[in-house]
């Protein structure tokens, strides 16, 4: 993903900043082109809640940024100023203070035409310089690559919304123009702003709640990044309301009639769905265009909460319920404060019917989210619900600010965060805890603190034990047991889901092993140069251009960044040699006849996190094995025939390295065994007394009956010292009286 800049399309005759000389006092504005935006008409809806004194201060701000863009235009040959006044619009319509229209109406004018921010706090105070400081992308600066200045523009941004949520409202109103007149632009560079849009401000606006923006955004990135698809459904639908009309008005009068008669006072309406909604139904569910669209939607918007479960009866009692299709949205509301009830129906001719049941104000919730209850207050305790919530996720992105090494890093947690789709928890006094969909306990320890997620050892849910990897569900009530001597594992980032979680957790493996990690990393990058004919200590010349062109601070940071899977150690190889001769091309090839061969790292199963045993095929001593370098978790070593690391060392070959076993191994290793047992008295006791016996320990036991009861399958986690040890205890298990089968268990 990449950040497109500028975002506002425009084409500037003059970029730079224009001469005030030349600029003419605006006693009155010239007569808009149809369909641009004029600041008459914006000064119109501004009227409508804001004070005289407010207006004026408005109208300076439009003064300013006319002067500033004087002479510059965009694509479409509009005046630049046209761009300005459509986003104060949308903000306007959000009903937003003074101070984030005024930052609307300059947005643009520190970044297009140098205006400094000290000029903005002198003109129009400390607020609105913060908003148009936080609005615009960084200058000045010089980055590494052009995704790195993106990601951290990016950064710059969401780090401005933390502090004041006015600075995303403005810059997707901002977006939201700009996709309204992409169409202008050449295609490769619409497909990369709609890529953008459908990828990072979709979400943000449907966390925020935004839903009017959310679906109007989507439709556009859709319309640009698919035209003939888009183009193809926009005609189909177009043919078949004629068709549906009939349907829909049948529906609509037997509920209005229905609900008047229970007494409801309530409006009803149709619900379309967006082209994209239709889109991502057909293909995620496989669905034809004929199947999704014989779907009809309506919502009931009602005066009271009791009303709205009245009228889901009154509804119910009309129509038959679908079974599984109910979802009470207004008791557990969604993460981004949306509530309504939703239920399914079989209606006429015996087609589906889905309705949403509301209130007004959920309604207005629904609609425009965070901007339906626009109030600026100082205390936590005059803040809505949804601004709670939504202040909660702000304050979340600043902890992962502090916890991450990098812009691009940052980004890829932030967009973690950006599902739609909840699922929702209670902690053991029953507070409610919102988790994004596949989020395991792990995700809701971090949630609750970064000190418990980083002690976990063990969780129940629903009272029951269960593993750190489970997914939850909702409605399930997790308990987190803690332990002070308990440290995160790499391995925990395969399975967790929420930023906040990855971000505790990488910064935990980037600091507190930083030793292991640069340790590990010095060994790997010395054996990936050996095996290119460099050996012995690098020129200064040489560490100098190497950190300069990385990005990292030190050799100890470069070495850490190999250790934890972060660069791999033949890239940074081959950039040394590289810097050393200049001739990157002469590089003998790793597998070449001719090459030197590569030395297998030793692996002694005590290292520490850096590195770690593969928990899908848990090798032990003995076992034929190979290492997998992944990012952030350092080296994982399988088994030479784990079946997924074979999966994954096709995908990624080169993250591949030999590795061998040491000889002192003075621990035991952990090894997964399936027994088939008869299912009678004391088979348990004696299997386990023979584990005892031969010198093993049991971590875990599970048990599996069949449907007839007549034959158990037993599964034991247990400690051996090595293959040998293995095959000693298998032998002696068989012998037990009642079990049929033992095999080691490897997923």
């Amino acid at each position: 993903m990449t950040l497109s800049p500028p975002d506002s399309i425009h084409s500037g005759t003059t970029k730079g900043r224009p001469s005030r000389s030349a600029s003419k006092p605006h006693e009155a504005e010239p007569a808009p082109a149809p369909g641009v935006a004029s600041i008459s008409h914006l000064a119109s809806k501004l009227a409508e809640y804001l004070t005289p004194a407010e207006l004026k201060k408005v109208k300076e701000a439009y003064r300013f940024s006319d002067e500033m863009h004087l002479g510059q235009v965009r694509k479409s040959g509009e005046p630049y100023i046209s761009h300005p006044i459509a986003v104060a619009e949308i903000c306007a319509d959000w009903k937003l203070d003074a101070q984030a229209i005024m930052a609307a109406l300059l947005h643009d004018v520190i970044e297009d035409q140098d205006v400094k921010k000290e000029e903005l706090l002198e003109r129009f105070g400390p607020q609105v310089a913060n908003l148009v400081d936080g609005l615009s992308k960084l200058e000045k600066i010089e980055f590494q690559s052009v995704v790195e200045a993106q990601a951290e523009n990016f950064r710059k941004m969401l780090l401005a919304m933390a502090s004041d949520v006015r600075v995303i409202l403005i810059k997707l109103a901002d977006r939201l123009h700009n996709m309204r007149t992409l169409g202008v632009m050449a295609p490769a560079k619409k497909r990369r702003i709609a890529g953008e849009t459908m990828e990072v401000y979709v979400p943000i606006a449907h966390r925020l709640g935004l839903n009017d923006i959310y679906r109007e955004l989507q439709d556009l990135s859709f319309s640009h990044l698919y035209p003939l698809r888009y183009q193809t459904l926009a005609k189909a639908i177009k043919a078949a309301r004629g068709n549906r009309r009939e349907v829909v008005k049948k529906i609509l009068d037997a509920v209005k009639n229905t609900l008047a008669a229970a007494g409801i006072q309530a409006e009803v309406y149709g619900r379309e769905k967006t082209l994209f909604g239709i889109y991502k139904k057909m293909r995620n569910k496989h669905l034809s265009f004929s199947q999704v669209l014989d779907v009809y939607g309506f919502r009931v918007v009602v005066d009271t909460v009791p009303n709205c479960y009245v009228a889901l009866g009154t509804l119910h009692a009309l129509y038959k319920p679908m079974p599984g299709k109910f979802k009470d949205y207004i008791a557990i509301r969604k993460i981004n404060g949306y509530q309504s009830l939703h239920t399914s129906l079989i209606g006429p001719y015996g087609t589906p019917v889905e309705f949403q049941i509301r209130t007004q104000e959920m309604h207005r919730t629904a609609e425009s989210g965070v901007a339906a209850h626009w109030l600026y207050k100082t205390g936590d305790q005059n803040m809505s619900d949804l601004q709670q919530r939504t202040h909660a996720w702000l304050q979340s992105l600043l902890d992962i600010q502090q916890q991450t090494g990098d812009s691009a890093e940052f980004l890829e947690h932030v967009k973690v965060d950006l599902f739609p789709d909840s699922v929702y928890v209670f902690t053991p006094k029953s507070k409610i805890i919102a988790l994004p969909r596949g989020a395991t306990p792990l995700d809701f320890a971090y949630s609750i603190h970064t000190g418990i997620g980083d002690h976990t050892v063990s969780v129940k849910i629903n009272h029951e034990p269960a593993q750190l990897r489970t997914e939850l569900r909702n409605g399930d009530i997790v308990e987190i047991e803690t332990d002070p001597d308990s440290r995160p594992s790499p391995t925990w980032l395969s399975f967790v889901r929420t930023g906040k979680a990855r971000s505790a957790i990488r910064h935990y493996l980037r600091t507190i092993n930083l030793n292991e990690s640069v340790e590990l990393g010095q060994e790997l990058l010395s054996q990936a140069l050996a095996q290119l004919g460099i050996k012995g200590e690098l020129q200064q010349s040489t560490i100098e251009k190497l950190l300069a062109e990385s990005s990292a601070k030190s050799m100890d940071e470069l070495y850490a960044d190999v250790g934890i899977g972060k660069r791999m150690p033949a890239l940074v190889a081959r950039h040394i040699f590289g810097l050393m001769d200049g001739a990157v091309d002469t590089v003998p090839a790793q597998d070449s006849p001719g090459g030197p061969e590569l030395n297998p790292v030793t692996i002694y199963g005590s290292e520490g996190v850096s590195v770690q045993l593969a928990p899908c095929c848990l090798p032990i001593p003995g076992d034929q094995i190979m290492g997998q370098l992944r990012r952030d978790q350092g080296l994982v070593v399988h088994t030479g025939d784990c079946s997924q690391a074979k999966r994954l060392r096709n995908k990624e070959p080169d993250r591949w390295i030999p590795v061998e076993w040491g000889n002192e191994l003075n621990r035991r290793f952990d090894c997964r065994i399936r027994l088939l047992i008869n299912n009678e008295k004391g088979i348990l006791a004696r299997v386990a007394a023979e584990i005892g016996e031969s010198d093993a320990n049991i971590t875990y036991v599970g048990m599996d009956e069949d449907d007839e009861h007549m034959m158990t399958q037993l599964r034991f986690t247990i400690q051996v010292k090595d293959r040998v040890h293995l095959a000693h205890l298998i032998r002696n298990l068989r012998r037990v009286a009642g079990v049929n089968r033992v095999e080691r268990e490897r997923t």
